[in-house]
């Protein structure tokens, strides 16, 4: 090719340069007007457009200088197919573009490294919460592109190259200068949202590859291993101190932030937890180790690392204790509540890794209990506050004491959603009308009505909860722990601290003064100083050795920090760190004063501290959970992994299951049970079982295996684990019932059964095998009564009609 025709090829791609900006442009746009449109407020938004426009003339710029080589290699190739192949994928990068900006909108937090932290089925699962997926949700996914062609085809027809030229020197000229002379140009907010991702992810993966932990090495093999000694016991001076120990019940508030609570920005929406501040102790500079949900169980209750993409994401889990692991083995029940699949973020593998006695979830509400109607999509998280409280109670007569209760809500989330909540927006009105107090305007609770709305449910449900639970007898020895597990996150945020600014309250009637306190304290506190009370003031197993991340609560009133907090914001970041009275947050340094909030600051030497300082955060956590250090096996004896499989086990799982999701290695492993290879269904069961531990279809097809073996304890162990965690589900009753007629265990079978129809399992076979274990049993007459309820509903079945005549 010429040079002339080179370089006339060369301004062609200038004007799909220029298009590809423009559109950038014009998504930016759209943000801002939707936000504006929203009511989420913009500090300055002549400033915003500015740097947004120039952040997105800079990405435009950079994918351009990107992509120019392969555009010469292809007009070398084929002339046509340059231009073709770049606008398709400038077309595809629009899109991208577009579905980041969606997301940001509905979350408020640029997607990064996170985005490698979630399966396909949770990351549906996040959207489908916050959006209902129709055709006009879409809809803007092609307006976009085809924008992009149309800006291509009118600047390439209406604009000469020399124009160009200069337009495009001079924004560079610009872009270049503000880069460097204000400093607040690379700020997250303005930041376009494809290079904020892409380089979210380089980062992640630098930082996987520097801190890899076959290159570290501790001078302590265990380095969180200490004595027993070396948390106070801070909190006995606090409490009546009797003879029984005390039952603990935990409540992890979804998206409670301290801004929320007392007097602080957005006070007048939970005046129960408002209330409680001056009976409590109160921890009102307390902070969350992670922006989301999923570093809250791990952090709580077992001052745990982080992992490279959250402690529950690591599969299998590194050997450690927890809470729930050291009370159970101190004569606790212990107990897990929530409204959702526990599976999601893999609660239940990290709770049942740990012995958990009982996990209460969307599986086992049953009638009586309101679910959150489903969105126009068809999404629904599962049951609200006030059912999870209502379900909490119901199951506690049952429990021996002393009781670890863990209950965790739900409903200030995506899509912020509840029954009742037609009369909960009326009293945000009320409030909004009434309350001279509120610190913010009416039209900002205006815009987040339905979420201050959420705030005065949950309030309100944790109120019931508390009063029906003053009613019992155990309440004068309980003790009631409750914090948010981070701050929710659609109302905008003031500063970059607030997002982890939670509150911590102990409330009990063993209290024996309230206190609020100033100190700094995080998650991965609550563990060690409850432990160090128990054990230094009841009848427990004394522990010689503890690996908690960090020393315990911090009982000073005045404010200061004495711990080294480093936070995983989202899945796989860990980039912010609080240290001493400072912030780092993303490369920037913040001083934070005693009321919590933050300024920035250009302190070179204090920098470099903090973020070596956080360097070494980062490799102590890829040393303890890669090489699994956390603490060694010989003074663990509270907890074993679920399954164990062996190398010979892993490489044929790997071999069986690659390219295959859980639901098709399930089908291959039904597969492989009827042909009769059921060691290999088994082993494949595990391997299932091993990450989504309530999968009944997998857990009963695994028992049905073992009773096809004629292997009936170990079968009947499993079905009913199924019943167990799964008490609605028809299939492991059917399963049961077989097993028991195999097994001449008929009585059984009857008992069984009833449960089943006890618990309204719809399946009108249930009501045949039990009718035909009554008969093997010689109990003709419940033989012919059951029987005739099912023909009742099923008059014109002839199966059924055949059975009754054998009767």
């Amino acid at each position: 090719m010429k040079i002339k025709d080179q370089l006339k090829n060369s301004f062609s791609y200038l004007y799909l340069s220029l298009s590809l900006i423009l559109t950038f442009w014009l998504i930016s746009f759209f943000e801002i007007i939707s936000k504006s449109i929203n009511g989420i407020h913009l500090d300055n938004i002549v400033v915003a457009i500015l740097f947004k426009l120039m952040n997105d003339f800079w990405t435009g710029l950079i994918i351009s200088l990107l992509f120019y080589p392969l555009f010469l290699v292809l007009g070398y190739a084929k002339k046509p197919w340059d231009s073709i192949a770049i606008k398709v994928l400038f077309s595809l990068l629009v899109i991208g573009q577009f579905a980041l900006t969606k997301y940001h909108l509905t979350t408020l937090v640029n997607l990064g490294a996170d985005f490698l932290g979630y399966s396909i089925d949770d990351m549906f699962t996040t959207v489908t919460a916050s959006e209902s997926l129709s055709i006009i949700y879409f809809i803007p996914f092609i307006i976009f592109p085809l924008l992009y062609i149309g800006i291509h085809k009118t600047i390439s027809s209406r604009i000469t190259t020399k124009p160009a030229c200069i337009i495009l020197g001079s924004l560079t000229l610009i872009c270049i200068g503000l880069k460097a002379m204000v400093s607040d140009f690379s700020d997250t907010n303005y930041q376009n949202k494809l290079a904020f991702f892409t380089t979210d992810i380089i980062r992640f993966q630098t930082d996987k590859n520097a801190f890899n932990a076959d290159n570290l090495t501790y001078k302590n093999e265990y380095p969180l291993v200490k004595s027993f000694d070396a948390t106070p016991d801070v909190l006995a001076p606090f409490f009546e101190i009797k003879e029984e120990k005390p039952n603990i019940v935990m409540i992890i508030v979804e998206g409670l932030g301290n801004e929320f609570i007392g007097k602080n920005e957005y006070r007048g929406f939970t005046p129960y937890l408002d209330s409680l501040i001056p009976k409590s102790l109160y921890w009102e500079n307390f902070v969350s180790n992670a922006g989301r949900t999923f570093g809250a169980l791990p952090s709580i209750l077992g001052s745990l690392p982080y992992g490279e993409k959250g402690f529950l994401e690591m599969n299998p889990l590194p050997s450690h204790i927890s809470l729930v692991s050291i009370l159970k083995a101190n004569d606790y029940t212990t107990s897990f509540y929530c409204g959702d699949e526990s599976s999601f973020d893999r609660k239940i593998n990290f709770l049942e890794y740990n012995g958990i006695d009982n996990v209460i979830d969307i599986n086992k509400f049953g009638p009586g209990y309101e679910k959150t109607k489903e969105n126009s999509g068809g999404f629904t998280w599962g049951y609200p506050d006030g059912e999870i409280f209502k379900k909490t109670l119901s199951e506690l007569d049952g429990k021996k004491a002393p009781r670890l209760d863990i209950v965790m809500t739900l409903t200030n989330h995506e899509p912020f959603d509840f029954p009742a909540k037609k009369e909960y927006l009326k009293k945000v009105d009320s409030i909004m009308n009434s309350n001279k107090t509120l610190a913010v305007s009416k039209s900002e609770v205006a815009t987040y009505k339905d979420i201050f709305a959420c705030l005065l449910y949950t309030d309100h449900s944790i109120k019931k909860f508390m009063e029906s639970y003053s009613k019992r007898p155990e309440y004068k020895n309980t003790i009631f722990v409750i914090t948010g597990d981070h701050r929710l996150i659609p109302i905008a945020q003031k500063d970059k601290l607030c997002r982890f600014h939670v509150p911590l309250y102990m409330y009990s009637p063993l209290l024996k003064k309230p206190q609020s306190f100033k100190s700094v304290s995080s998650h991965w506190d609550i563990a060690p100083s409850l432990m160090s009370f128990l054990m230094n003031n009841y009848k427990m197993n004394k522990m010689e050795k503890t690996t908690w991340m960090s020393t315990g609560l911090d009982t000073v009133k005045k404010f200061r920090n004495i711990h080294t907090i480093p936070i995983m914001q989202n899945k796989g970041s860990i980039n912010e760190l609080i240290y001493k009275d400072y912030l780092y947050s993303n490369g920037d340094l913040f001083k934070i004063d005693e009321n919590f909030s933050i300024s920035k600051i250009n302190d070179p030497e204090m920098m470099k501290v903090v973020e070596d300082t956080l360097t070494e955060s980062k490799k102590l956590n890829a040393y303890l959970t890669q090489k699994n250090k956390i603490i060694p096996n010989a003074i663990n004896i509270y907890t074993k992994p679920a399954f164990q499989f062996s190398k010979e086990d892993l490489a044929t799982i790997k071999k069986l299951t690659k390219g295959l999701t859980y639901d098709e290695t399930f089908f291959l492993a039904r597969d492989y049970a009827f042909n009769k290879e059921r060691d290999k269904a088994r082993l494949l069961c595990n391997y299932i079982l091993n990450e989504f531990p309530n999968y009944a279809d997998v857990r009963t097809l695994k028992g049905r295996t073992l009773a096809w073996d004629k292997n009936y304890k170990k079968a009947e162990s499993e079905l009913l684990e199924v019943v167990k965690r799964t008490p609605y589900y028809n299939d492991s009753y059917l399963a049961l019932m077989d097993l028991y007629w195999w097994s001449n265990q008929d009585p059984k079978g009857i008992s069984i059964a009833k449960k089943g129809l006890k618990n309204k399992v719809d399946n009108p076979e249930l009501g045949v095998k039990l009718a035909q274990a009554y008969k093997r049993t010689n109990n003709i007459e419940m033989a012919t009564v059951t029987i005739d309820s099912v023909l009742k509903k099923h008059p014109g079945n002839k199966e059924f009609v055949k059975i009754k005549k054998a009767l």
